[in-house]
């Protein structure tokens, strides 16, 4: 269980790290203008930021579930 978490954590990851890629790459050249979706309210706010703190979190996710694995083939050793 804890090899196929952290097969598709890893994937998350390099996907929400490829989003806020392209995300601040047209924000950079003006075709992608930040904040999105803030024009009401009751919207959330969506930034590459977002994105990179995503990542962020999957591949600690990864690497937690990575340790796990190891930890207890090593027990059962």
């Amino acid at each position: 269980m804890e090899k196929r978490l952290s097969l598709v954590a890893f994937w998350i990851g390099i996907v929400c790290t490829v989003l806020a890629l392209i995300s601040r790459g047209l924000s950079m050249i003006g075709v992608l203008v930040f904040p999105l979706m803030a024009s009401s309210p009751t919207h959330t706010t969506l930034s590459p930021k977002s994105f990179l703190d995503g990542a962020m979190l999957f591949f600690v996710m990864a690497i937690a579930s990575s340790a796990t694995a190891w930890a207890k083939a090593q027990r059962t050793k």
